[in-house]
């Protein structure tokens, strides 16, 4: 299978490449160090071994967007930094704060794994054990690293869709900023922290976001809000130019208000509900780096629980869960010599949730990987393997391997195949709605592309071919009127293996840097996910998505910008029989520095007041105005 694979994709990448100019690709990849051409900011990512790594070392698609793109897209919506990631689709159930499903390539939502600060942050008591982006706003965000296509020989459980890797800021220096704007929305930021090359850094970052929002349902005329407060610390401490000590903490309060399905007709409406999300995430370790080697050990835990309230039926809660996840892991590089190298790692994580109407479980995995690796002028290439032991699931073995080539200066030609694999949340194991014989998903991926410089250049631009086959996927089966053995017990529904799936597709991007004042970007992904047993499109997987983007140093301090998200029709359901029409989002932007030290900002999102949905049901909102202030010291 494989080998048709690569077949197909060399045809396809010859004839692409001969399209390819510099222009295209975003992706850039794995753990690397590149310098932003607009600041001269160096960044490192860590997505592609776990590790550092430079950008031409990799086959592996990656896009990393730092701070300074994150101010400039403006607000706290996370989605609007995420559509500038070439293949990646989103769905919201209501305003800012509503479930938020990333989907990369075509994958599930649940199938990225997501990390903040370095802590896994999926809630193992969500139905599908994934992570809920509403609850993660962009305001206090430093980077965005996303690797796109399957990674388990690294990453472990759920990288089947890819791994998005979030850092809050910590810098010295402050950082403030404050908004408002439409729905009576306000947003209030505050980083900062002191550090010392010979001591260490303290640093702390804060943010508050309030809004009365729009009625959560498309029908509906009653307002629903969202609240939350963040506060992140971060400290480290060296106790030589080698070794060093580190500690995080990340605590999240938020209130959504939403609308449900109340009888008689149980179809989307006004409700008078409430979902209260308290989050802890934190980790600590060391870090031993004296360059050949680098090691660092740490231990890791994210706690999530949600209260959910009717207020139409008093003050007791309707539904209540806490999910729950503790980690300890070893990861590192050892350069022996000369051009190579050896990736390692092991990992610990105990997993445990419970629910008003379940009680409590728990899992355990083990995982340890190694990856070994040539960089050797213009020729780079990685091979590893991963062991898994599952408690409820035995032993996985996955892998994965990569390769990149200069073929001329600033152009190299990319290609990485990868493993990954999900096992089966606790929620779909042992809930009222759970299936205990659930096997876990598992997939292949590869992908081909050809890139000429990166995304922190002037020019840069890209192709990339990817194609994933999953197997055993795991969707929800209804059970109304259904007498199967897999519904007894079971009336209200279950989960089940059901689906082999296939996601191919091609990503283009392009950027250029031009007269030190216009900056102009493109993303374009075509991706065709579809069930292979009933050939029906995945549900909420655009066939074409593409955002441009536009920055120009107009006169002086004044900087105008320009997003334009175009995205074609999908379909809401399995069956293929509820339509989500295709959209186009125009948002204006406006930055203008008083002084080194204060900027004004504003924009204008949904210019034309476009009317769509990327949910079945649920409102989107219209056109919406937002004016704000930045101060940095």
């Amino acid at each position: 299978m494989i080998g048709g694979f690569v077949l197909k994709y060399l045809i396809c990448g010859v004839s692409l490449a001969a399209l390819a100019v510099p222009a295209a690709a975003q992706d850039e990849e794995p753990s690397i160090i590149l310098t932003d051409v607009r600041t001269g900011e160096e960044f490192i990512t860590v997505t592609a071994t776990g590790t550092r790594t430079e950008v031409e070392d990799t086959g592996q698609a990656v896009t990393v967007i730092t701070e300074n793109e994150i101010l400039d897209v403006q607000g706290s919506d996370l989605t609007r930094v995420l559509q500038r990631v070439p293949g990646l689709s989103l769905s919201r159930n209501g305003g800012l704060g509503a479930f938020t499903g990333v989907r990369v390539r075509g994958a599930e939502a649940e199938q990225l794994l997501v990390i903040v600060d370095g802590v896994r942050v999926a809630d193992p008591a969500s139905p599908s054990g994934g992570f809920d982006f509403g609850n993660l706003l962009s305001a206090n965000l430093g980077k965005l690293d996303i690797l796109r296509g399957s990674n388990s020989t690294i990453w472990g459980s759920d990288a089947i869709g890819g791994v998005l890797v979030a850092s809050t800021r910590a810098e010295s220096g402050l950082l403030a900023s404050a908004e408002y704007g439409a729905n009576d929305s306000v947003l209030a930021t505050a980083s900062g922290g002191l550090s010392d090359p010979d001591t260490g850094f303290l640093g702390l970052s804060g943010s508050f976001a309030n809004t009365d929002g729009f009625s959560a349902a498309e029908t509906g005329t009653e307002a629903d809000g969202f609240e939350q407060w963040a506060l992140d610390g971060h400290a480290r401490y060296y106790f030589s130019d080698r070794l060093e000590v580190f500690a995080r903490l990340r605590q999240a309060e938020g209130e959504l208000e939403f609308d449900g399905f109340p009888a008689p007709d149980f179809s989307l409406a006004d409700t008078d509900e409430v979902q209260d999300t308290s989050q802890t995430f934190g980790s600590a370790g060391m870090v031993y780096d004296s360059g050949p080697l680098f090691v660092q050990g740490s231990y890791s835990f994210a706690d999530t629980s949600r209260d959910n309230f009717n207020r139409d039926f008093g003050d007791d809660p309707t539904f209540t869960s806490d999910g729950r996840s503790g980690r300890i892991a070893v990861n590192g590089e050892w350069r022996p010599i000369g051009p190579l190298l050896l990736n390692f790692g092991a990992e610990n994580e105990w997993t445990a949730y419970e629910t008003l109407f379940a009680e409590r479980a728990s899992t355990r995995i083990f995982g340890t990987y190694a990856q070994a690796g040539v960089e050797w002028r213009g020729i780079s290439g990685h091979l590893g393997a991963r062991f898994t032991d599952h408690d409820d699931f035995g032993s996985e073995v996955s892998f994965g391997a990569d390769a990149s080539y200069a073929i001329a200066s600033n152009w190299r030609v990319r290609a990485s195949i990868g493993e990954g694999f999900k096992a089966p949340s606790l929620f779909q194991l042992l809930s009222d709605f759970g299936n205990a014989a659930l096997e876990p998903e598992e997939s292949t991926s590869l992908d081909l592309g050809i890139a000429y410089g990166d995304r922190a250049q002037a020019v840069y631009g890209g192709v990339t071919l990817f194609h994933r086959e999953t197997d055993d996927q795991i969707a929800f089966v209804g059970c109304f009127g259904v007498e199967d053995t897999i519904c007894e017990d079971r009336p209200f529904g279950t989960y089940d293996n059901i689906a082999r799936t296939r996601a191919l597709g091609v990503e283009v991007e392009a950027g250029v840097f031009t007269l030190d004042s216009l900056r102009l970007g493109a993303v374009y992904a075509f991706t065709e996910a579809e069930d292979r047993d009933s050939g029906n499109r995945l549900p909420r997987r655009p066939r074409h998505a593409a955002t441009l983007t536009a920055d120009w140093q107009a006169i002086g301090a004044l900087t105008l910008g320009a997003d334009l998200r175009l995205v074609s029709n999908s379909f809401d359901n399995a069956a293929n029989t509820v339509r989500l029409d295709g959209y186009e989002l125009l948002t204006l932007r406006a930055a203008y520095e008083l002084n080194n030290m204060v900027e004004l900002y504003g924009r204008v999102e949904n210019v034309w007041d476009e009317d769509y949905q990327t949910a079945a049901g649920y409102a989107t909102r219209g056109r919406a105005a937002f004016v704000g202030a930045r101060l940095r010291l």
